[in-house]
């Protein structure tokens, strides 16, 4: 157990460790995106269709905010863009709590779509300025294992609060973020070094748009995202019809974190070996197939069944979707490759609830058909530019890179 736990989580730098606890302290509290749309149909009164548009300015204001975050990432530095996001988010939660209007409403979703994606880039960029390189695929690894398991720690208990007050929904999300923003300031240093600026690698957003491995790459992440979007965006509007409340979607949603939280770890030595193309195929698939068959479900126990295939697709995709973003990205640039690669989630957040509400009221159960299919599609597709992709990284190998900073 012991060597099995130095292998896994041993040898890390402490700034990734103070970066993981304050990453893990905001999903334990991430109540909100969880609930939002129960919160707009079942407390506002807002129909699936409203509720799904207004659930998408959360996708374009978070599209918005990871652009800006990759500028600031690389200019301001990640530290000061962590801090300021944090700030934004805890005024933008504490403001939601107290608004009625929807019109208000919608304008705060998208507010906080913008403030809550800043902090992803600054992140991840840090992680990898901190980490190296050979240690990455482990860093990355327990990175989203904190990720589900916060997840897992808000679903338990966001059913509960949703089923008391919405209002201390927000809230306690708001007072999470405040102490994941108090670890920052107390540990977490500066990373980002003066020799990485822009001009260095040359043309700043220009290079990214310039660099089609890296679109194409990008691409296809964002049709996983749409796929796997369902659960929290439409998926509770489902299971409603069906007559489950907030509490089974929140079992459903702890079920896969917990399937995460006890096989993550496990990952890096099951794919270990194999292509991260391949790997990244076959996640799609287990995707498409758990949430195609969500056209038949009408019990609990069905979605519990749906949600182990489509967790155990994430689950593998983890690790090789962020090793092939560290891959692709020139040091200079880390804060704007970050974002554009975070486009995908906003993107995501706006396509699959304005789209899926859309064809949930008016299809029905065809829509998981639909969601299902743009799984294998994505599977296929990594399939057909994983290998091109490989060579492009090894010729980036070839070539010098700056020294970083590690702390």
């Amino acid at each position: 157990m012991r060597r099995w736990l130095r292998d896994n989580v041993g040898g890390l730098p402490g700034t990734f460790w103070y970066l993981w606890t304050g990453m893990l302290i905001t999903r334990a509290g991430g109540f909100v995106v969880l609930f939002l749309s129960l919160y707009l149909t079942a407390e506002r009164g807002a129909s699936p269709s409203l509720a799904g548009l207004l659930i998408g300015a959360y996708g374009v204001g978070g599209a918005a905010g990871s652009l800006l975050s990759g500028v600031l990432t690389d200019r301001w530095g990640r530290r000061r863009t962590l801090i300021t996001a944090y700030l934004a988010m805890v005024a933008t939660m504490v403001a939601l709590a107290f608004t009625t209007p929807l019109p208000a409403i919608g304008a705060l979703v998208g507010l906080l779509g913008l403030v809550q994606s800043m902090p992803g880039p600054a992140l991840i960029a840090a992680m990898v300025d901190v980490v190296p390189e050979a240690d990455r695929p482990r860093a990355f690894n327990l990175e989203y294992w904190a990720l589900n398991l916060g997840t897992a720690i808000a679903s338990l208990l966001a059913g509960q609060l949703a089923e008391a007050s919405y209002t201390a929904l927000f809230l306690v999300d708001a007072a999470s973020t405040a102490a994941a923003l108090a670890l920052v300031v107390w540990r977490v240093p500066e990373t980002f070094t003066a020799s990485r600026t822009p001009s260095a690698a040359g043309g700043g957003f220009r290079r990214v748009a310039r660099d089609r491995h890296f679109l194409a790459f990008t691409g296809l992440t964002l049709l996983f995202a749409v796929v796997v979007t369902q659960a929290p965006t439409i998926m509770p509007i489902a299971m409603a019809q069906d007559g489950l409340g907030p509490s089974a979607y929140g079992r459903v949603m702890a079920l896969g974190a917990l399937l995460i939280i006890v096989g993550q770890l496990f990952v890096p030595r099951l794919i270990g070996g194999h292509r991260k193309h391949r790997v990244l195929a076959l996640a799609a698939v287990l995707a498409g197939l758990g949430y195609g068959a969500l056209a038949f479900a009408d019990h609990l126990w069905f979605y519990l069944v749906a949600a182990v295939a489509w967790n155990v697709g994430q689950m593998l995709a983890a690790p090789p979707n962020a090793q092939i973003n560290a891959e692709l990205a020139p040091p200079a640039l880390r804060g704007r490759y970050q974002s554009v690669f975070y486009l995908t989630f906003p993107a995501a957040a706006f396509i699959a609830p304005a789209a899926g509400g859309f064809a949930l009221e008016h299809l029905g159960d065809p829509h998981w058909v639909i969601a299902g299919g743009l799984g294998l599609v994505a599977a296929g597709l990594h399939l057909l530019a994983g290998p091109g992709r490989e060579r492009h990284v090894a010729a980036l190998r070839a070539r010098p890179e700056p020294d970083i900073v590690r702390s």
